[in-house]
């Protein structure tokens, strides 16, 4: 009886492919944190990790834990003894671990939406020169931020000048630089490419903004927790991004937000709340936005939507980032190997760049069938994500995926597209 996601008939070149799948997992350093991870000693083979991470078997404990002695036992007194500093602390680890960041400059707060909008309009407040009117971003970008970009451009009556990025690819330093000029406020971009996978180069986009007198705010949604990242060293001035992805916080869990130190003196944030206040306990008339990154927050934090992702950060120190992308580097790699040997021949497009070095953790590739072939591999236990027009997205989350996982579920493709 064949495997489950497995071809029916398995050639010579299949079972090479195979050998090297089980090479790779042999020799592949991090494969022991697989086994962490909920449901990895089953068939199903999950390539939607830059989507939805899967969860810490550690995480079961940890908040029945918080449940039964934290929430149960200390009831309210847990603002006071830990909860209060949670955003700052998981922050600074965030940093430390994942961005690059010295601490005091990443807190956790609401979802990448608000924070997005917190830091932009943050940052259009502190444009002083009244010619600098435009916003630029990419016509490729993750929906959400074109969207608020488009509406506070709405709000204050600012210009935007539109990026027009190959749905392949994404956005050049050289198109940075053409964009951007005199009457230019803000750049607003994404470090992965959510749709292509593409790995924007950060430090020089950075440094072609800051060239033409702008402030740089990044997307690192689908880069956090798979892509290393010096933020400081970059010089980057904003940067937001989830936690349910890379991070393994869960459905929902809360965003993060990073502001360079050299900003937090003079900004002032929009969404005015009493946990962003100096006090939050003093109820007092007026608002005084508390010092530092806390003056980011605004309302309650989302205490149990941090939990989970405490769990990941502890085991990317204990790994290090650059163990991690090494090994997105290579299951990049063979997923695309993979796709040459399978699906290629069936007419099936690589949509994501073949440079393993201009990728981050996934890769896309499109077929007209693609729609339905993806709800029928999800009936199979086989799960890449699909986007609209016809790409499915193979997402490869280093700690939890192995090589024999990504060989099932690209075999699993294939046999669908042969019917």
């Amino acid at each position: 009886m064949r495997e489950e996601g497995q071809p029916a008939v398995e050639n010579h070149d299949d079972g090479a492919l195979r050998e090297r799948a089980a090479h790779l997992d042999g020799q592949d350093p991090l494969a022991h944190y697989r086994d962490l991870f909920i449901g990895t000693d089953s068939d199903l083979s999950y390539l939607d990790g830059n989507s939805l991470g899967r969860p810490l078997k550690r995480s079961i404990t940890d908040i029945s834990t918080f449940i039964r002695d934290g929430w149960g036992g200390r009831l309210i007194r847990g603002w006071d003894e830990e909860w209060l500093e949670l955003p700052q602390a998981i922050g600074d680890q965030l940093g430390r671990a994942v961005l690059g960041a010295a601490p005091g400059q990443t807190v956790i707060a609401d979802s990448t939406t608000v924070v997005l909008y917190k830091l932009l309009r943050a940052a259009l407040a502190a444009v002083t020169d009244p010619a600098r009117t435009e916003v630029v971003l990419d016509t490729d970008n993750f929906p959400t931020d074109r969207y608020l970009v488009e509406g506070i451009a709405r709000e204050e009556g600012l210009s935007l000048r539109w990026i027009e990025a190959d749905p392949a690819a994404g956005v050049t330093p050289e198109q940075v630089r053409e964009a951007t000029g005199p009457t230019t406020a803000v750049v607003l971009l994404s470090h992965v490419a959510y749709r292509s996978g593409f790995l924007a180069d950060l430090p020089a986009i950075t440094e072609a903004a800051h060239r033409a007198g702008a402030l740089m705010v990044w997307d690192l949604c689908h880069s956090a927790g798979s892509v290393e990242l010096d933020l400081d060293g970059a010089g980057v001035d904003f940067a937001a991004g989830c936690t349910y992805k890379y991070l393994n916080g869960g459905p929902g869990s809360p965003a993060f937000a990073y502001v360079n130190s050299r900003h937090l003196a003079s900004l002032k944030q929009p969404i005015w709340g009493w946990m962003g206040r100096k006090d939050a306990f003093e109820m007092a008339a007026g608002y005084e936005p508390a010092p530092g990154i806390r003056g980011f927050l605004s309302g309650t934090p989302a205490i149990f939507g941090m939990l989970a992702m405490q769990g990941t950060l502890d085991l990317i120190e204990e790994a290090g980032m650059a163990a991690i992308r090494e090994k997105s580097l290579k299951l990049t790699a063979f997923a695309v190997e993979l796709f040459e040997a399978w699906l290629e021949p069936l007419g099936v497009i690589l949509a994501s760049p073949g440079d393993p070095d201009r990728r981050g953790s996934h890769i896309t590739v499109d077929h007209p069938a693609f729609r339905n072939v993806t709800a029928a591999l999800w009936e199979q236990d086989v799960i890449p994500d699909f986007r609209a027009p016809h790409g499915i997205r193979v997402g490869l989350s280093p700690l939890s995926t192995s090589f024999a996982e990504l060989f099932r579920g690209m075999a699993a493709v294939r046999d669908q597209l042969r019917g």
